[in-house]
């Protein structure tokens, strides 16, 4: 078949067009070619998943500011205060406002599955930050590894307690990934590198109450406990320091009644608590940079960029996942070797 002068003009200019895509979509960036129609405006709508937490409160705010750096205009944000039920009403009031792009932290990742997979339908992308929704389309997710933190904190305690002793896990909520990756990859290394040790695992559903009437109960019966894990400093540091100083077990690290204690989270009063020598260590997650990048990649998704793997220009790697994507941000451990950092997050405000 002969190909007329029209057809190969489109041909040429369809190849160019390839060309330059499989370019951009290589960039460090991790950001591809932008789809049709779209030119990164319109306002995002937020909702912020609960206001009991100091490292969700900090993430709050972050959030206008990085609005301006990233120039995107928001829409609340909004609080579903640890309810997935409250969590979808203000996604719909988001997008009957008139939100173009979602960005969200659903505390339960099963739960939140069918109204991705509607705003999908409806070409509204959905940015969920901290937490990977177990089903449902997603632009991005915006996280860190979650099954790093339980490995770091399972290596950091035993070490400390040379591989013998007892152990109390705070485990976040098990109907969140991170709660479920926490967890796992705690009790894997555990398992595997540190037998001696015995670790009491205690539900608590991110509730600080339900922490300190769990320490209470087992420094009653094993009061030998010399380590804990608290899977969220944010909710689980001001209980388990009151109980500790209760029960005159506040102590430095040198001192043989210490109980090692390592966190998640980086907030600021995690780190003058590893300074006071209270706790011994956290894995501080980037409460700015997550409010940074999940406003950031919701431009990119009212623009049509279509992500790309490998890593990026701001220290992380973009993943493939079933559902979408996962920018996955550095999250160092913290002790008192390095609280002082100047580039950790809680040192900034």
């Amino acid at each position: 078949m002969t190909i007329g002068a029209t057809a190969r003009g489109v041909l040429g200019l369809s190849m160019a067009v390839a060309l330059v895509a499989s370019t951009v979509a290589c960039s460090k960036d991790s950001v591809g070619p932008a789809a049709p129609g779209g030119g990164g405006t319109g306002s995002v709508g937020v909702d912020l998943p609960r206001a009991d937490s100091d490292f969700w409160n900090a993430y709050a705010s972050y959030v206008p500011g990085k609005a301006g750096e990233v120039g995107v205009e928001l829409i609340g944000p909004t609080n579903s205060q640890n309810d997935v039920q409250k969590l979808i009403s203000n996604v719909d009031s988001l997008v009957t406002q008139g939100a173009k792009a979602i960005v969200i932290a659903p505390q339960d990742t099963g739960a939140i599955g069918p109204k991705l997979d509607e705003l999908a339908q409806k070409k509204i992308p959905v940015v969920s930050v901290d937490t990977r929704p177990d089903s449902g389309e997603v632009y991005m997710v915006v996280r860190a590894d979650n099954r790093a933190y339980g490995t770091k904190a399972c290596e950091f305690l035993g070490e400390k307690l040379a591989g013998k002793g007892k152990v109390i896990e705070f485990q976040g909520a098990l109907s969140s990934i991170n709660g479920r990756d926490r967890s796992e990859a705690f009790k894997q290394c555990m398992t595997a590198k540190f037998p001696g040790i015995t670790v009491f695992e205690e539900p608590t559903e991110w509730d600080g109450s339900k922490a300190q009437a769990a320490l209470e109960t087992r420094l009653s019966t094993d009061p030998d406990i010399k380590g804990v894990y608290m899977q969220a400093g944010g909710v689980f540091l001001d209980p388990t320091l009151q109980v500790l100083k209760q029960r005159r077990l506040l102590v430095p690290p040198d001192d043989p009644r210490h109980i090692f204690i390592v966190s998640n989270d980086g907030i600021p009063q995690e780190l003058e608590a590893i300074r006071k020598g209270e706790i011994d260590a956290t894995v501080s997650q980037p409460a700015d940079a997550y409010a940074q990048y999940g406003l950031y990649w919701a431009k990119q998704a009212m623009a049509g960029a279509v992500p790309g793997e490998g890593p990026t220009d701001h220290g992380s790697t973009v993943i493939k996942l079933p559902n979408g994507y996962e920018d996955q941000l550095p999250a160092p451990l913290v002790t008192r070797d390095n609280v002082d950092d100047p580039a950790l997050w809680g040192n900034k405000k």
